[in-house]
């Protein structure tokens, strides 16, 4: 594994070598960027270092695969509209 000291959002390189990939698929793109976000600091924020990486990626086509999975993951999670277990049985 070749370290990039130049970049400190992406030491492993593994955005950067998702653009290089020809054909590379939507989901090589999210278990890539699983395996980036898995090397972040316990606890650490993902959306600053993935709208630094988006403005170094910018000129690549809107439309690639990592770049509709770094633009994803800026968009919060719905809320959970369904309560299973117990809880659903169970009047609060």
């Amino acid at each position: 594994m070749v370290l990039n000291p130049n970049d400190p959002d992406d030491l492993k390189g593994l955005i950067r070598e998702s653009y290089r990939i020809e054909g590379i698929t939507l989901g090589e793109c999210r278990s890539i960027f699983l395996d980036w976000v898995l090397g972040l600091p316990a606890g650490a924020d993902h959306t600053a270092p993935v709208r630094r990486l988006l403005a170094t990626y910018a000129s690549e086509p809107a439309d690639h695969p990592m770049t509709q999975t770094l633009t994803a993951s800026l968009t919060a999670p719905s809320t959970a509209r369904r309560r299973g277990g117990r809880s659903a049985r169970v009047a609060d």
